[in-house]
């Protein structure tokens, strides 16, 4: 049976992520000796809201994915505080053997936001040199006048879509002209275009859920 972990990431691990087809975490860098995943989705919304957003992306992000019982068993949990401070410590050099343990994809959980996020910014098309912010007010404008724009934006954008969608549904956009009914429309319509174009991996459960609901 697997377990499930979490970990806490920022947009330029999130965006590596992504390259792997949510099926990996990337390699640690030369001054990173420890790969940390941990128990709790408390503890990692906890390093995501309070330190990840404080970085320079500005931005942290929770994921959960299964790991086989077998491989972690040859680890110990690690308490570094309270309880729910609970994760393992997984050397840089077995970071290949524990990706080959994920079962599945990693999922997007949460995402958290400091006022300075610009998210990833595209290069093609009309969202190219857009940061997050202005992507999502030419996607709205692009629904309200043709569909198809709107579908060809998120078609060769999806990096951009997968990586900023959490801060679109969070985001108020009414001072740019985009109403709560055309931003509801518009987040759906970014769900309904992902499926239809069955792009692979699927967009983060906590966004497509909440967009289709608003």
């Amino acid at each position: 049976m697997p377990t499930t972990l979490y970990r806490p990431v920022g947009l330029d691990e999130l965006a590596l992520i992504w390259d792997s087809g949510c099926r990996e975490f990337p390699p640690r860098l030369p001054d990173q000796p420890i790969f940390y995943p941990v128990t709790s989705a408390e503890y990692a919304i906890q390093i995501a809201r309070d330190w990840n957003t404080k970085t320079s992306s500005f931005a942290g992000y929770v994921t959960s994915f299964n790991v086989d019982d077998d491989y972690l068993s040859k680890f110990e949990r690690h308490v570094v505080g309270s309880a729910v401070h609970e994760e393992y410590w997984i050397p840089a050099e077995d970071l290949p053997n524990f990706n080959k343990a994920i079962r599945g994809q990693l999922a997007v959980n949460a995402a958290f936001f400091g006022e300075s996020f610009v998210g990833l910014v595209p290069d093609k098309c009309g969202m190219k040199g857009k940061n997050a912010e202005q992507q999502f007010v030419i996607l709205a404008r692009s629904w309200d006048y043709s569909r198809m724009d709107f579908v060809l934006e998120i078609s060769v954008n999806q990096k951009a879509v997968y990586l900023n969608c959490l801060y679109w549904l969070q985001h108020d956009f009414s001072s740019l002209g985009v109403t709560p009914d055309l931003k509801a429309a518009a987040l759906a319509g970014v769900v309904e275009a992902w499926s239809h174009s069955r792009i692979d991996p699927a967009l983060p459960s906590a966004f497509s859920r909440t967009a289709l609901q608003t």
